[in-house]
């Protein structure tokens, strides 16, 4: 019997954006030691509901103050563009892209928000955060 919610949406479906090949993003070394943000916006976001097929678009913002590495953006282009046809619900978005972004720079602290155009007269923003121990 499947594990499912009322709207028939099943935990492996859940689980499933673990399980998505997304290009490795790129990193290059921080010329600096000192604390500053980087904040990189992409506004043309798009993606498919799992649920429904249909595309959802939105903005995505990256906002970190690197340690020792920062992130290298044209590998961050291509990472984003294979979410195109990728079916992934916005929650799993951001913090699928958090825990990429970590992976890739180990930044000091960083913040991943999706802020996505509104579907059936709702509109959904969804921030994931991370902070080095």
């Amino acid at each position: 019997m499947k594990n499912t919610t009322s709207t028939g949406y099943t935990q492996n479906q859940a689980q499933s954006v673990k399980r998505i090949k997304l290009p490795e993003i790129e990193a290059w070394e921080n010329q600096y030691r000192r604390d500053y943000t980087i904040k990189i916006v992409h506004p043309e976001f798009t993606s498919v509901c799992p649920k429904t097929g249909l595309p959802d678009f939105g903005t995505v913002t990256i906002e970190y103050v690197p340690g020792k590495l920062c992130l290298e953006l044209k590998s961050l282009k291509y990472y984003f563009l294979q979410y195109r046809n990728c079916g992934i619900f916005m929650e799993n978005i951001a913090n699928r892209v958090l825990d990429d972004v970590v992976k890739a720079c180990r930044p000091k602290s960083c913040t991943v928000t999706g802020d996505f155009t509104p579907r059936g007269g709702l509109s959904s923003i969804i921030t994931a955060t991370y902070k080095a121990r």
